[in-house]
């Protein structure tokens, strides 16, 4: 049993190793934060872009960085998962990318205001959060099914599925996309992905706005996808 002098020596001992611990750790997380939250990267577009976001209360239907709402997507990953062109898109007319299924409110912004906006989601998603939010595990496994013309295309991945199966991924509003390629040639695909409503008016998909490198890259990619066999 210690005496009341040991006592003491431990408690006051303690106390101070902990501290001292308690005070290294909090200057090495504030030495770590440029870094983790590229602090570096941060210029006005990104300022007015969290302006923007504050002021029209998008946290009031979607999460960011673990706060928000829970009503609409979470978007701290957003611009890796979904792109820019998809982001502009559904900024200019939610209706329009996704009709009949979203609630998310059509603000009319300007096409700087969304370039600020894609400016602030592109920073956030560079943040190193340490693992958070994790990599999403549905759908790795059809994922992994080889499909004709290889690997998908990143803007692929990250505009058309949002719409569009292929190989049982992807979303179920629009056509599954297997075998487009036996059924339209490439002149027609890039036709139709570069204004739908001109080739057929009153689809429902929407003209994306991609630029010629990211159009000819899709249509590459379906024009290889045939039927099983031929």
């Amino acid at each position: 049993m210690l005496s009341k002098s040991a006592a003491r020596a431990f408690f006051l001992s303690g106390t101070l190793l902990f501290g001292a611990v308690f005070i290294w750790l909090t200057v090495d997380t504030f030495q770590r934060i440029p870094a983790q939250t590229n602090a570096g990267d941060l210029n006005e577009s990104v300022v007015r872009g969290k302006k923007i976001w504050e002021e029209n209360n998008c946290m009031g239907c979607h999460t960011l960085l673990g706060e928000g709402a829970y009503y609409a997507p979470e978007l701290t990953k957003v611009y890796d998962r979904r792109g820019p062109a998809f982001i502009a898109a559904m900024l200019r007319d939610p209706e329009a990318v996704y009709p009949g299924q979203r609630k998310m409110v059509k603000y009319d912004f300007t096409e700087d205001q969304i370039d600020d906006m894609i400016a602030f989601f592109e920073w956030i998603g560079r943040m190193d959060l340490n693992g958070f939010p994790p990599e999403p595990t549905i759908g790795l496994t059809a994922a992994a099914i080889a499909i004709p013309g290889g690997e998908r295309p990143l803007i692929f991945k990250q505009v058309c599925t949002a719409c569009h199966s292929l190989g049982g991924v992807g979303g179920t509003i629009g056509p599954a996309l297997d075998g487009v390629g036996d059924r339209f040639d490439r002149g027609y695909l890039m036709r139709w992905i570069t204004d739908p409503q001109a080739v057929k008016p009153g689809t429902q998909m929407p003209k994306l706005g991609l630029t010629d490198e990211q159009r000819n890259e899709v249509v590459i990619f379906l024009s290889k996808q045939r039927e099983a066999g031929l």
